[in-house]
């Protein structure tokens, strides 16, 4: 079985805010373009990506497409400030906009947050705003205060700027799934980001957050399936391997290596079966892509066309390298 549908695989826009390394104006249009001819419709950026130098390029490069046809996302918990001395190089961004950031979950940050991004955009009004990186692991001592706050301010002044039609669904963005059960018993959400914490490697967030996504209605969108590299490619113990964006564990690399033996002797490639494998679970509604040029989208594309046989996920279960609870296509 494999995944056909082009409107399931959104483009996620951390890369074009030049995470790590440059893209051009035109490698971003390019990739938009591509993306679009593909039948993807569901953008997401932040003002961290860049600081706002995703944002202006991806609502410059879909400015021209009508605004009923596409799905676009932001998210809040950051405000930027213009800064003629902010560093060119920024929270691991290259050649950034001339803005410092600073945390503000605020009623008030959360209003400017949206305004600000919807100016650099060149919108009037966002699909869904997901804050941003409330867990404690990026939080640290404030962990409890930005707790607090999303609930005091931040999740009331979304639920309002969605009342006066400025956006349309209210979520969290986050790389912890325990944040989002916590929220959960405090307050309703409409949709969840969650990036790296349900794929073929990492199933932490399998037993306990997806059932309860799907009981509450939470329109789950996927991010970091490929965990940031190690499971982008063939992997190879040679090469350098990532994990989340940290040189990955021994214990990841050692299941990786493990799932990469399963997958050459069934011939399917790695990075097909840790696509399919998101795009399979029935909570999940969309897996947003980090390509940041029009081969890594293309590569993609066909890892989600590749056909994969049911015993080979039987023989990933049969080795413990997945949960027998999972559902694999």
């Amino acid at each position: 079985m494999s995944c056909l549908d082009g409107a399931r695989l959104g483009l996620g826009g951390a890369a074009l805010g030049n995470l790590f390394e440059p893209v051009s104006d035109a490698q971003v249009r390019a990739l938009l373009d591509r993306a679009w001819d593909d039948g993807c419709r569901s953008f997401d950026t932040a003002p961290h990506y860049g600081h706002g130098l995703s944002e202006r390029r991806m609502g410059d490069a879909l400015r021209g497409h009508p605004r009923e046809a596409f799905s676009f996302s932001s998210k809040v918990g950051r405000l930027l400030t213009p800064d003629r001395h902010a560093p060119a190089n920024q929270h691991g961004y290259v050649q950034t906009l001339p803005f410092v950031q600073h945390w503000d979950f605020s009623g008030s940050g959360i209003r400017r947050s949206i305004e600000d991004s919807l100016q650099r955009l060149g919108l009037s009004c966002l699909d869904t705003v997901f804050i941003h990186d409330m867990d404690e692991h990026t939080q640290g001592e404030q962990a409890h205060a930005v707790f607090k706050q999303v609930l005091d301010e931040a999740l009331p002044m979304l639920a309002q700027l969605k009342t006066e039609g400025v956006l349309r669904a209210v979520g969290l963005g986050v790389n912890d799934h325990a944040i989002v059960s916590q929220v959960l018993a405090h307050a309703d959400l409409d949709a969840l980001l969650l990036a790296g914490r349900y794929t073929l490697l990492d199933t932490s967030a399998l037993p306990v957050l997806m059932p309860q996504l799907q009981q509450r209605g939470v329109a789950l969108a996927l991010g970091g399936v490929f965990n940031s590299g190690i499971l982008a490619t063939r992997i190879d113990a040679a090469r350098t391997l990532t994990f989340n964006y940290a040189p990955a564990q021994q214990v990841w690399i050692d299941k990786a290596l493990r799932l990469q033996v399963v997958c050459d002797r069934h011939s399917v490639p790695i990075e097909a079966a840790a696509l399919q494998f998101a795009l399979h679970h029935p909570a999940t509604a969309l897996v947003l892509l980090g390509a940041r040029s029009v081969p890594e989208w293309d590569h993609a594309r066909q890892a989600a066309k590749v056909q994969i046989a049911a015993d080979f996920w039987a023989e990933l279960r049969h080795e413990a390298l997945l949960p027998q609870e999972a559902p694999t296509p």
